[in-house]
Parts: C-alpha cells; structure tokens; sequence
C-alpha cells in the first residue's frame, strides 16, 4: 500500500512574502521553527487547526497553500 502524499506551496508564499524566514512564519502559526521545517520539506504533515493557521497568516485558504494526492 502506497503512502498518501500531502505537498505544499510554503516556500513560495514566504518568498512572495517579503522574504519570511521560517522562523516568521512559526511564530505567527505558534508552531517551533522545526515543525515548519518538518512541514516545508514534506516529512511532516500538519494538523487540520495548524494548516488552517499556516493558510491563514498568508491570506489564502487551504487549498492554496497544501495539496492531497492519495491514491
């Protein structure tokens, strides 16, 4: 059975963010920086609460930050 894979645009909104460090981007979700790092390279998938805070600091919905391709 394969694993479901959840991808994300995180490090393109931060660039188009002004530049936001990861750090930025954790204090404003309340998450450590590594858990934005964890998220960002894919080997970490949010929860439903986080993903919405992370969606939200950057203005955008879900969707446009975090895609699901299960199979």
């Amino acid at each position: 059975m394969g694993k479901d894979a959840i991808s994300n645009q995180i490090r393109t909104l931060r660039f188009f963010h002004n530049e936001m460090t990861q750090q930025q981007l954790a204090d404003r979700a309340g998450v450590t920086r590594q858990t934005i790092v964890a998220i960002e390279k894919g080997n970490y998938s949010p929860s439903l609460e986080l993903a919405f805070r992370i969606a939200r600091v950057f203005g955008k919905s879900i969707e446009e930050v975090f895609q699901y391709e299960g199979k």
